[in-house]
């Protein structure tokens, strides 16, 4: 996986007003911010690699890879499931 610095300069958020993917809430008025700002992953050619760095770097807070942290929490829990097997 190319480092930080080499896959952010082509993500799609980079246009795009930081605080749109760091929603106060993922329900009620958060869940349209949400929405739109997964819209941005959703066509951004480095989503993967913004998701694995969210992840390994135990990122809690904000879009990251068209994720939210509670969608990150499963998938976490899932990789420590998948290695305890």
């Amino acid at each position: 996986m190319p480092d930080f610095d080499d896959w952010r300069q082509g993500a799609a958020c980079r246009d795009h007003d930081p605080e749109l993917f760091f929603p106060l809430t993922e329900m009620g008025p958060g869940a349209h911010q949400v929405d739109r700002a997964k819209a941005v992953c959703a066509r951004c050619p480095v989503r993967t690699a913004c998701l694995d760095y969210a992840l390994d770097n135990g990122l809690d807070h904000g879009i990251f890879g068209g994720t939210t942290e509670t969608e990150r929490r499963e998938l976490r829990r899932a990789r420590t499931s998948r290695r305890a097997a």
